[in-house]
């Protein structure tokens, strides 16, 4: 193995250097930097129009940095398009659950891993040895995740057919089908009632235990992240005001001010 090699190995599973992102005239994120490391289970936090989901949308390559540097692994993402940011090994959720409803719940899973088909146009049309294998491969482990996740008997269920709280878990079962380094939860527990948030504590959780990943979430609900984060990063206007340790930040002044107001304060 080479230095290079030993030095990216090594390299925290995120890191990100003195980032800002602007959108004309409006500061979205100012001076963002955060080192995330294997196995890590963080949280990032902040009121409404903090910049948190930007922030999102530049570590998955939505967006590209006005300054400012994204490591994943030690690889620098920019100027890489999404689906070269997921073959580093980069998979996320969204605010707004995205499945394709004019799939089944299985076909979701197996479309999700089409960058590590190896196989191109031509063996699709001739039905080469090689595609057969892949695809019998890649439906095999889409069958295995859905068992995982207690989900083989909606396979062949479309997405929109599901209660709500059954396709934020298809949602995490399909990003975690690209084996990835780096999970990231938009907002995972939106729209979930009392007993789904438990029961989405105990998934998280368990992927944390289950599944080798570093995972970082954005939550509103503030239970959620102090049960499961063992660090938490705080945004306001798209500066950092506070991070530290789950008690920490909820006793931060400026925590509370941001969230509640200088008046109630």
């Amino acid at each position: 193995m080479t230095k290079t090699q030993t030095k990216i190995s090594d390299a925290p599973v995120l890191e990100i250097r003195n980032l800002n992102q602007r959108f004309g005239g409006l500061t979205a994120v100012a001076d963002f930097n955060v080192r995330l490391q294997k196995n890590e289970l963080s949280g990032l936090i902040g009121p409404n129009g903090a910049g948190k989901t930007t922030i999102f949308n530049l570590v998955s390559g939505f967006y590209q940095p006005s300054e400012g540097e994204i490591f994943v692994a030690g690889q620098p993402t920019a100027g890489l398009k999404p689906h070269k940011i997921t073959a580093l090994g980069v998979a996320r959720t969204f605010q707004n659950i995205r499945l394709w409803n004019d799939m089944t719940v299985l076909d979701n899973i197996r479309v999700a891993q089409h960058y590590r088909l190896g196989y191109g146009f031509f063996h699709s049309i001739a039905r080469s040895r090689h595609y057969v294998q892949r695809e019998a491969e890649i439906a095999q482990e889409a069958a295995e995740l859905l068992e995982i996740f207690d989900l083989q008997r909606y396979a062949n269920e479309t997405p929109g057919n599901l209660p709500y709280g059954t396709q934020r878990k298809l949602e995490i079962a399909r990003a975690l089908s690209i084996h990835p380094q780096l999970l990231l939860l938009d907002e995972p527990a939106a729209g979930l009632n009392s007993s789904d948030i438990q029961e989405l504590i105990r998934l998280i959780r368990w992927i944390h235990t289950k599944f080798d990943v570093c995972i970082w979430m954005i939550e509103h609900h503030m239970d959620v992240m102090m049960e499961l984060c063992t660090q938490i990063k705080v945004i306001d206007f798209g500066q950092t005001i506070a991070e530290g340790v789950p008690e920490k930040v909820r006793n931060d002044p400026a925590v509370m001010t941001a969230y509640l107001g200088d008046d109630v304060i």
